[in-house]
């Protein structure tokens, strides 16, 4: 993407922020521009400060980009289950950070120490429980790349740490470009 369609997504992604969390209605987006207009899966994080404050996301996109990143940025903002004792707050909204990853299909692999670290996300699966993290938790963590399976089947899908290990267990490998701005720079 370029400067002015990322531009464009963190704009609205900030609108749908602001909007949830004072109360108004997000104004209405449509993209004219094919890559925002695209269907793929987008995550929206939220962060004050470092301090992670939402993060949403889907793998597909069933609509386009553009009104993925504003559903995620509305859902991220107030329905992280993580927060909702603590919601963002009005007076927050000038701290924050907003960032989006948009994302690759997901492919599947027999692999999964051919993750890269920094460059691959990951999305375990195994029955109904599923967890993920995206490329940039393994810079953000220093973790191995082991540590990286190991903490998102434990920590994130409510497996054993070693579920990844087991041919049983599904894994997903993605890669994102990720982008992102101060709310208040936006």
């Amino acid at each position: 993407m370029n400067e002015a369609q990322q531009h464009a997504l963190l704009k609205v992604a900030k609108d749908a922020v602001e909007a949830v969390i004072t109360g108004k209605r997000p104004p209405k987006v449509e993209a004219d521009d094919p890559d925002l207009a695209t269907h793929c899966g987008c995550f929206v994080t939220l962060k004050n400060s470092d301090q992670l404050r939402g993060c949403i996301g889907n793998f597909t996109g069933d609509r386009p980009l553009v009104n993925m990143v504003v559903e995620m940025a509305r859902a991220s903002a107030t329905g992280d289950p993580r927060f909702l004792d603590d919601p963002i707050t009005p007076d927050e909204l000038a701290h924050l950070n907003i960032e989006i990853s948009v994302l690759s299909p997901l492919k599947k692999t027999a692999d999964p120490l051919s993750l890269r670290l920094g460059i691959d996300g990951i999305y375990i699966k195994r029955g109904y429980l599923s967890g993920c993290f995206l490329p940039q938790v393994a810079e953000e963590t220093g973790w191995s790349k082991e540590e990286f399976l190991s903490y998102c089947c434990s920590h994130k899908a409510g497996l054993d740490a070693d579920a990844w290990k087991d041919t049983k267990t599904e894994v997903y490998l993605f890669t994102a470009e990720v982008f992102g701005a101060k709310f208040n720079e936006i």
